[in-house]
């Protein structure tokens, strides 16, 4: 792990994503899948990224 934020990949946001889901903190994880789904260049994967880490407060 980087300490510098420039440093840090798709892959890291997401495995934060997936920490924060398991700790109860949905919007973080949300968050945290969203900057995941930004640094990807499939758009495939940025979508599915999404639909696992919906936001938490949107009420559709």
């Amino acid at each position: 792990m980087t300490n510098n934020p420039a440093g840090l990949t798709s892959t890291d946001y997401l495995d934060g994503a997936q920490e924060m889901h398991a700790a109860g903190r949905p919007y973080l994880a949300h968050l945290l899948a969203e900057v995941a789904a930004q640094r990807t260049t499939d758009p495939a994967t940025a979508h599915s990224i999404r639909a696992q880490f919906p936001d938490p407060t949107r009420k559709d």
